[in-house]
């Protein structure tokens, strides 16, 4: 393998975060899930994951990861079995996280995090699954792991699933991280959640009549850090919530710009400055790829 950076038999690999740049909640199905319209963008920064072939069959991670997720519960563990099973390989893997994106601020990092395992492994393995098949695996994992096996900027409905590649403009984005992580199925069943917004079309959103995210104002009364980041952001543009989590977040045209917001925030707030891409460095990666 060349191209992705490798020592001592490990490879790395990119697991970028995303943003919703907004998200409706549309109505509730019959089995109990709820029916979500939003937009996923996708960034060039996230966590790395570190892979190393095992001969074994043996899945097992190493090194640190999310404090109290335990190693059987952990998406990239999870990721590697399910694909494993799935492909009837007989091959197994050591799997390191390098963790970057906060756990529980609504910007992707487990689901990431599982798209890489499935996306690298199939690779490395030879198991040869298309990206419908891995996207399929993905869903089984969680909602937003579909997007991220992709690796494009889409349009996204049914519960984040159903997707649709959309051309987003180049962006550059100040990121706030409050620290505030509540469990998403508790946000669901929050009383004053709205769950019945009007569907909307990607013309709507492209127009800038569609913004907004249902959890917002849910967690801005019930948080008071998700509260007081968005009143400091709101000083240098208007704000987003990302997600089900805490994060949130101003797009800006140029990095100068978001830079020079930075510079404005108090400085306990947590915030860093992004770019926005077109396509995920995954896919990046994954071609610039040679398998020997």
């Amino acid at each position: 393998m060349n191209a992705v950076a490798q020592a001592a038999g490990w490879s790395y690999w990119p697991a970028p975060a995303k943003l919703n740049l907004f998200l409706h909640v549309t109505g509730r199905r019959a089995d109990g899930y709820h029916e979500l319209q939003t937009v996923f963008r996708l960034l060039d920064w996230g966590d790395r994951i570190a892979l190393h072939m095992r001969d074994d069959g043996q899945i097992r991670r190493v090194g640190a990861s999310v404090p109290g997720v335990a190693e059987a519960d952990d998406l990239v563990v999870r990721a590697a079995i399910v694909l494993q099973k799935a492909a009837k390989s007989s091959k197994g893997a050591d799997i390191g996280v390098e963790k970057r994106i906060p756990a529980g601020g609504g910007f992707g990092g487990g689901s990431s995090d599982a798209a890489t395992v499935l996306v690298a492994l199939n690779a490395l393995w030879g198991t040869g699954l298309d990206e419908d098949a891995l996207a399929a695996l993905g869903l089984q994992l969680g909602a937003d792991v579909p997007v991220f096996v992709r690796g494009h900027n889409a349009w996204a409905e049914g519960v984040g699933e159903k997707l649709a590649p959309l051309v987003l403009p180049p962006a550059w984005y100040l990121l706030a991280d409050p620290g505030v992580h509540v469990p998403t199925a508790e946000l669901f069943r929050c009383p004053d959640l709205t769950r019945d917004a009007a569907p909307a079309k990607i013309a709507d959103f492209a127009s800038g009549t569609v913004l907004g995210n249902a959890f917002e104002p849910v967690l801005r009364r019930r948080e008071p850090a998700v509260e007081a980041a968005f009143q400091a952001l709101s000083r240098v543009g208007r704000v987003r919530l990302t997600g089900s989590g805490g994060g949130c977040f101003v797009e800006f045209a140029t990095r100068a710009a978001a830079e020079q917001a930075l510079a404005e925030l108090p400085g306990e707030l947590r915030a860093w400055v992004v770019a926005g891409v077109q396509r995920s460095p995954l896919l990046d990666a994954l071609e610039a790829t040679e398998i020997v």
